[in-house]
C-alpha cells in the first residue's frame, strides 16, 4: 500500500418531494441570491508579475516570495466572512424535542475490492450528471457506461492494487459518522447517522431504509463535499429527490440539506491546523508554495450550467489561506485541478501542467492540499501521492509534502455537528428573512428547491470548441474525440438492436443478448 501522509489527529479508525414540508417558505429567486452570493471579487496576490491563485501555470514568474507581494482588490467589499461555528442561543433539546432525528452524510462511494471496480465503474458512467449524452442518445446511456467501465477497469485496478486492493473511503467515512453522532450526543442532539454513497455500497437507497425503518422523523441531508458541484452534490440530491417523490413516508417527513460549507470557521481552521503542521516537516518551512489541488469538473459545467463549483473553490482557498497569515504563515501558493478524463475542456490550471511549470520556475519545496476531498481515497493516495510527487521530483522539484484528508480530525466533526445543530430549527419552516440574516447559516434548502437554483431541467451543454482547425490542435483533438464517440454510439445501436457483435462475443453486453 501506498504510504499516507502521517494521519495525526485528522486520521479515521472505525470503533467497533412533493413534501408539503418542503417549501421552507423560500421563493427561488431568493434561494438563487443565498445559494450564489459568492463576494464579486477575488483576493488576487501579485508578485512581481506573479499570480498565484487560480492562473495559468504561465503567468508564474521566478520570483515566489511572498514577502514582495501586493494584495489588490478587485472590489471594495472584503470576502464573505466566515460561517461561525458557534450555534444560536436557542438549547438544542428546544429544537429536538419529540422528534427522532437522523443525519444522512452523502459520498461518493468506492470499491472496496478489486472485483468491485467495474461495477463501480459501470455505477458512476452510467450517471446522467457524469455523462451528458444528448437528450437523442440517452436510451444508450446504461451500454455506453458498460463499454467504458469494461475499458477503463483494468487501469483503475492497478491504482487499487497500488493502494492495498480498494478504496478506503467506506471505512473512513463510516468512522466521520461514529464521530460526528458522539458530537452530536455530546452537544445534547441525540441522533443517527447515517452514510449514503452514490456509486457504491452503503448505496443511498440502503440509507433510505434504514432511517425509514428507524421512524426517523425529521432529517438533516450533509454531502461531505466542501464546495457544491452539480456532478457530486447535485447528482446525490438529483437521486434523493426521486427516491423521495416514489416513497409516502419520505413525502411525510421533514428535511433540510446543507448543500456547502466550505466557508465555515470550524472547516477553515481545520485545514489551516493540517497545513501548518505539515509545513514543519521542511527544512524551510517559509520557502515552501502551498498547492491546492482540487478534483476538477468539465469547463461547461461552470459556464454553461451555471455550477458555482469554481467560485466556490476559489473562495475556500481565499479563506484558508487569510486564516494562515493571521499565524503568520505567509507562504506562496497556487489552485490547479486534477482528475480530468476525455477530450472536452475541464477547469485550468491543470495540476500536471501546473507542478512542470513550478519546477521550471524554481520551485524546490512543494506541498501538496488535497483541498475538495475529506477522507483519504484513489485520487489522494495513488494519484497525489504517487503520480504527482513522480512528476513532481522528475520536474526539479526536490522536497514534496502532502497535507493529509481531513478524515476525524476533532475541529472539523465538532464544526459538521454545529452546522447540523444549526440547520434543526429550519427543518420544515425556514423563514425567508431568518435565511438572509442568519449569517451563521450555510445555504439551506429543501432537495427540491437547491435543485431548482442548480441546473433542475439538466440543460444539455454545448459544445466545447465548436470551429474546427487543422493540425495537431486541441481542437482537432476534441472533433476527432467526438467522431470517436460517435462511432462508438453507431456501433452499440447496432449491437442493441441486432443482439450481435463483437461485444456480445466478449460477453461485454450480456444483458441484450
Amino acid at each position: 500500500m501506498t504510504s499516507a501522509p502521517s494521519p495525526s489527529s485528522s486520521s479515521c479508525i472505525p470503533s467497533s418531494s412533493r413534501n408539503p414540508n418542503f417549501s421552507f417558505l423560500l421563493s427561488r429567486s431568493v434561494l438563487l441570491r443565498a445559494v450564489y452570493s459568492f463576494p464579486s471579487h477575488r483576493n488576487r496576490i501579485r508578485c512581481s508579475g506573479l499570480h498565484l491563485e487560480a492562473s495559468p501555470p504561465s503567468s508564474l514568474s521566478s520570483s515566489l516570495s511572498r514577502r514582495d507581494c501586493v494584495v489588490s482588490r478587485y472590489a471594495p467589499q472584503p470576502l464573505r466572512a466566515l460561517a461561525t461555528s458557534v450555534a444560536p442561543g436557542v438549547p438544542s433539546s428546544s429544537v429536538v424535542g419529540d422528534d427522532n432525528v437522523g443525519v444522512l452524510l452523502l459520498n461518493l462511494g468506492g470499491p472496496e475490492t478489486l472485483e468491485d471496480v467495474q461495477p463501480f465503474l459501470f455505477n458512476l458512467f452510467a450517471d446522467p450528471d457524469i455523462i451528458r449524452l444528448p437528450r437523442l442518445f440517452r436510451i444508450l446511456q446504461r451500454p455506453l457506461a458498460q463499454f467504458i467501465s469494461v475499458l477503463r477497469a483494468p487501469k483503475s485496478k492497478e491504482g487499487y492494487a497500488s493502494i492495498g486492493g480498494g478504496s478506503p473511503l467506506r471505512q473512513i467515512t463510516d468512522a466521520q459518522a461514529e464521530e460526528l453522532r458522539k458530537s452530536l450526543w455530546a452537544k445534547d442532539v441525540p441522533a443517527n447517522v447515517y452514510v449514503g454513497m452514490r456509486y457504491w455500497h452503503p448505496f443511498t437507497e440502503e440509507a433510505i431504509d434504514q432511517i425509514k425503518r428507524d421512524g426517523i422523523t425529521k432529517l438533516v441531508v450533509l454531502p461531505l463535499y466542501p464546495q457544491f458541484s452539480i456532478s457530486t452534490s447535485g447528482s446525490s440530491l438529483r437521486l434523493l429527490e426521486n427516491i423521495f417523490r416514489e416513497d409516502e413516508y419520505l413525502v411525510n417527513m421533514q428535511h433540510t440539506v446543507i448543500p456547502s460549507w466550505y466557508q465555515r470557521e470550524g472547516y477553515i481552521k481545520a485545514m489551516a491546523n493540517l497545513i501548518e503542521e505539515e509545513l514543519k516537516t521542511f527544512d524551510d518551512p517559509e520557502k515552501v508554495v502551498i498547492f491546492f489541488s482540487a478534483h476538477g469538473v468539465p469547463l461547461a459545467y461552470v459556464e454553461e450550467a451555471g455550477d458555482p463549483y469554481k467560485a466556490e473553490m476559489e473562495e475556500c482557498v481565499d479563506l484558508i489561506m487569510e486564516e494562515l497569515e493571521k499565524r503568520r504563515v505567509i507562504n506562496s501558493f497556487t489552485l490547479a485541478y486534477q482528475s480530468r478524463v476525455g477530450p472536452v475542456e475541464w477547469l485550468k490550471p491543470y495540476t500536471d501542467e501546473t507542478i512542470i511549470d513550478l519546477g521550471k520556475k524554481g520551485v524546490k519545496s512543494l506541498l501538496a492540499v488535497p483541498i475538495s476531498f475529506v477522507s483519504e481515497h484513489i485520487e489522494t493516495l495513488e494519484e497525489i501521492d504517487v503520480e504527482y510527487k513522480e512528476l513532481a521530483l522528475k520536474s526539479g522539484i526536490e522536497k514534496w509534502g502532502r497535507v493529509p484528508a481531513l478524515g476525524c480530525e476533532q475541529t472539523f466533526i465538532s464544526d459538521l455537528a454545529d452546522a447540523v445543530i444549526e440547520s434543526l430549527p429550519y427543518v420544515g419552516a425556514m423563514a425567508v428573512s431568518n435565511l438572509e440574516a442568519r449569517q451563521s447559516l450555510v445555504p439551506l434548502g429543501s432537495v427540491e428547491e437547491l435543485l431548482a437554483a442548480y441546473d433542475s431541467q439538466r440543460r444539455e451543454l454545448p459544445p466545447p470548441v465548436t470551429v474546427w482547425e487543422w493540425g495537431w490542435t486541441k481542437s482537432a483533438e476534441t472533433w476527432n474525440g467526438r467522431a470517436a464517440m460517435l462511432a462508438v454510439l453507431v456501433l452499440l445501436v447496432l449491437e442493441v438492436t441486432t443482439g450481435e457483435g463483437f461485444l456480445h462475443q466478449w460477453v461485454v453486453l450480456p444483458l441484450f443478448r
